[in-house]
């Protein structure tokens, strides 16, 4: 029925070697990602071959030094990159986002020889990573965390339980924070731990409401010993590591959601102007262009948003703040575009025919990972009124 194909982002992008990486990202979604999507999401498979694909691409690596395998691209870049990926499927533009994710703690905050060693095959070498921070009893309260490292010569010996693992029990490599000391924040210490090492293993994948495609599972560490190079940053820095990495994160999902969005509102316009009723198209009808146009608008704010956080982070100045905002706004925002587009697309929206539906389900868990969006509102009024007072 939709007569109409959806125009590219028209993006602005600060090089042409950005815009021939767009270019790039566009071709091998259109090509490899989009025509399965359905199908995979549908089958609950992960396309494992297409993260292989996307390592030799050098897209793995986007936003880390070249020195190691990285892409060198700014952030302003790297996350339209996942917004493209996004749009063509959720669980590539995710897992490429959770992937990179994964690397921050060791590429900022590696040793020279820890980066050396390892970062190559994590940025282009085909391998893919999960990052373990939340546990079953503490999610939004991290600080909490349970999982222990105890010092073994020159070993740890991590136990404990991680919940909610994208790429759970697929992952080569995980970035696991567990309390090497006190309670509280202080207390946490990263470590690099090996997908294969002794004592690792997955639980069954949690039965969700969307995204069946991208693996989410408690991971077990039952007595893994790690070797003491393999702990990033001093001990008890694990915290911090871990709160700058997802102010990162952040972005990337705010870049996903957009993404989303954008697919949604391409796919109600696409219906719009080919669906007819009552002798013309249902887009000539002015409460339906009206839920377009605010579509659209809510998609562009959202956009500019994470790109002047991006810019700012690519400047080197403070961007937390802009960055709970981008994700706040975004996934808000992929929440309401998707349900209106299962509006607009009326009965056919609520079948699994059209991909509205699933856009919808998708869109919800964006408003959950990473910081549910009442901790973003936190975040803000933080910065905005300083520490709340107990």
């Amino acid at each position: 029925m939709p007569d109409r194909a959806p125009q590219p982002v028209d993006r602005q992008l600060p090089t042409d070697e950005a815009r021939d990486l767009i270019s790039l990202v566009r071709d091998i979604a259109q090509r490899e990602i989009a025509p399965k999507a359905a199908e995979e999401e549908d089958a609950g498979r992960f396309p494992r071959d297409l993260f292989a694909l996307l390592s030799e691409s050098g897209l793995l690596g986007l936003p880390y030094d070249a020195e190691y395998g990285g892409g060198d691209q700014p952030y302003e870049v790297y996350l339209q990159v996942l917004e493209e990926l996004a749009a063509a499927r959720l669980t590539v533009g995710l897992g490429v986002s959770v992937h990179s994710l994964a690397c921050y703690a060791l590429a900022a905050h590696g040793t020279k020889e820890q980066q050396v060693e390892h970062l190559p095959a994590m940025l282009g070498g085909g391998l893919l990573g999960g990052y373990c921070l939340s546990e079953p009893s503490s999610g939004s309260d991290a600080a909490s965390l349970r999982t222990r490292a105890v010092r073994d010569g020159d070993d740890w010996v991590i136990t404990g339980t991680k919940a909610w693992i994208t790429h759970g029990g697929i992952a080569d490599f995980y970035t696991v924070m567990a309390r090497t000391g006190e309670e509280g924040p202080r207390g946490i210490t990263a470590f690099l731990v090996p997908g294969d090492a002794a004592g690792v293993s997955a639980a069954a994948p949690e039965k969700k409401m969307g995204l069946k495609g991208s693996p989410t599972a408690q991971i077990h560490l039952d007595g893994v010993r790690v070797p003491d190079a393999r702990r990033i940053g001093d001990e008890g820095q694990g915290f911090a590591i871990a709160l700058s990495a997802l102010d990162s994160g952040r972005l990337g999902i705010a870049a996903c959601a957009i993404g989303l969005a954008q697919a949604a509102l391409d796919e109600a316009v696409a219906y719009a102007t080919g669906r007819r009723q009552f002798g013309r198209p249902i887009a000539d009808f002015q409460g339906l262009r009206f839920m377009l146009a605010d579509m659209a608008t809510q998609i562009e704010a959202g956009r500019a948003l994470y790109l002047a956080a991006a810019r700012l982070r690519d400047a080197g100045r403070p961007f937390a703040k802009q960055a709970a905002m981008a994700k706040l706004h975004c996934t808000d925002a992929a929440m309401r575009v998707t349900t209106d587009a299962v509006q607009i697309l009326g009965g056919y929206g609520y079948t699994a025919d059209f991909p509205a539906e699933r856009y919808m389900r998708e869109a919800k868990v964006l408003q959950i990972v990473e910081g549910t969006n009442q901790i973003q509102r936190m975040v803000i009024a933080r910065h905005l009124a300083g520490p709340e007072t107990r």
